[in-house]
């Protein structure tokens, strides 16, 4: 599906010892949903607020070309032009959403999100084609995963066509951070927080929606190279009847010890098991998880602990075209250790081979990890490939 907008100007690491190792800009701009032919995100949203909110009808874009060292892009945090902000009361409706210059924002001391916790994040991401327009990989699908989280979360959430339209909006002001074609992508990160003042447990009375970007590289230091995970036996990341199945901020901020930990000892990343039974697989730290036995691909099944990743999705449709075997189940340690290919899957990481897998501080055996992406992984990322590359 193909959007025209309206523009108007304006001003390989090796593994950690004893791992298992298996243009000139045009004048206008373009924005199109980068979309595989798939059904959407199969989310049973109950009857929520209904935050009521103004559509722009014309976009502002920027068009000088930033100078940045685009051939080191790594991922992080680079300070870009402007953000858009939308703001929703008691009544549960939106202020009309505007995007102003990048910078702080004014925050009660007994805001809902510093004291409670009430917020979620989305993150997607935009490319250059070398055309010079812009393609936005299914931001639909981020805005009913950001409803569905605000449920659970009990929050008012913008509706599907507000989120698009702010983060096309986002985009467009930003446009001259977007990197050239093959040197990263415009990473953007929509954020919806209880900002209302609160002292007792209750909901907040009033949300802040933001989305601010930024230009990325690679997640890992990696880059494709493949990463050392190891399997996490203390640490748990979710437990049934929990939060893990929404991308609220609280999940994130639970795995940095591990992960710090991890990274300290040489690791790419940190890879976590049930609360229950702690031996079958849930995700690594901010991406899903896939196993590989001859032609069938297994990943953990979503059942309320696991974030329904839309890479993850994207990534299983494309597998079964392809005519492979994907079975969505309950995934063993020894499953991992046994397989033949490891990767994982997430916005941020795209496809990430694994290379090695360290569990209980051992070595169990060797993966039949091919080079240079020549295994499942590489058949699926033709195809999957963004338009970075």
């Amino acid at each position: 599906m193909e959007l025209g907008l309206a523009a108007r100007r304006a001003h390989p690491a090796a593994p950690p010892p004893g791992a298992w190792l298996p243009r000139p800009l045009p004048t206008s701009l373009k924005i199109q949903n980068h979309i595989y032919s798939m059904p959407a995100l199969s989310y049973k949203v109950p009857s929520m607020t209904r935050c009521q909110a103004s559509l722009a009808t014309n976009y502002t874009e920027t068009s000088e070309v930033v100078d940045l060292d685009w051939e080191n892009l790594g991922f992080g945090l680079v300070q870009t032009d402007f953000m858009y902000v939308a703001k929703c009361g008691p009544d549960g409706n939106f202020s009309k959403g505007e995007v102003i210059p990048f910078g702080p924002i004014a925050l009660s001391p007994s805001a809902g999100v510093l004291n409670y916790g009430q917020g979620l994040f989305e993150g997607l991401k935009a490319y250059r084609k070398t055309d010079g327009s812009i393609l936005l990989f299914r931001p639909e699908e981020n805005a009913v995963r950001m409803r569905a989280g605000a449920d659970r979360m009990c929050m008012p959430a913008p509706t599907v066509e507000q989120f698009v339209d702010a983060v096309k909006q986002t985009v467009l002001a930003n446009k001259r951070w977007v990197p050239p074609t093959g040197k990263g992508s415009l990473y953007i990160r929509p954020l919806l927080m209880g900002s209302g003042a609160v002292l007792g447990l209750a909901p907040a009375p009033e949300y802040t929606f933001i989305i601010f970007v930024s230009p990325v590289g690679n997640y890992f230091k990696e880059g494709l190279s493949p990463i050392n995970l190891i399997v996490e036996e203390n640490f748990h990341r979710a437990s049934p009847g929990g939060t893990g199945g929404v991308k609220t901020i609280g999940n994130y901020a639970s795995v940095l010890k591990a992960q710090k930990i991890a990274k300290e000892k040489g690791y790419s990343d940190v890879l976590y098991l049930d609360a229950v039974h702690n031996k079958y697989l849930e995700e690594v730290s901010s991406c899903n998880i896939f196993v590989v036995k001859g032609n069938v691909i297994s990943t953990p099944a979503i059942k309320g602990t696991i974030l329904p990743g839309i890479t993850r999705k994207s990534i299983i449709e494309v597998a079964q075209s392809k005519g492979f075997k994907v079975e969505e189940r309950q995934v063993s340690v020894n499953d991992l250790l046994d397989a033949d290919e490891v990767f994982c899957t997430g916005t941020a990481v795209v496809l990430s081979p694994v290379g090695s897998i360290t569990y209980m501080g051992k070595r169990p055996g060797r993966i039949r990890q091919p080079r240079s992406w020549r295994g499942i992984s590489a058949a699926i990322q033709v195809t999957y490939r963004p338009p970075d590359g």
